[in-house]
């Protein structure tokens, strides 16, 4: 989540919100988001509903809930999805952000032909 924290800025230049989804307790979470000092908003799932219905991963044998990023756009629509297979799998924050650069020039395209 570091990495998140370092690019925040960046993230919301582009309209973007970041909410980590995180399977813990609220005490847990809250703890962890004052200790990190974390600008973006954090889920509790500890029932693991929402974590479940975007089809997060589950390996026993890896710890538990794999990593899984989302960029879900203001519809509910998912437009990127990474699964990692391994803990350490998480893509850079350079790889989201060009996804958020190319979602976001779709969008002005479709604009402006509307506007036509």
């Amino acid at each position: 989540m570091a990495q998140l924290r370092q690019d925040y800025g960046q993230f919301t230049d582009r309209g973007a919100e970041i909410l980590t989804v995180n399977p813990e307790s609220a005490a847990e979470v809250a703890k962890f988001w004052q200790q990190e000092r974390l600008p973006f908003p954090g889920l509790v799932d500890a029932d693991h509903a929402v974590a479940d219905d975007y089809g997060q991963s589950v390996s026993l044998l890896r710890m538990g809930r794999l990593p899984a990023l989302m960029v879900i756009d203001r519809d509910g629509e998912i437009r990127y999805a990474h699964q990692g297979g391994f803990m350490h799998e998480i893509p850079e924050n350079a790889e989201v952000l060009a996804v958020l650069d190319r979602l976001n020039a779709e969008t002005m395209e479709v604009g402006a032909a509307e506007m036509a």
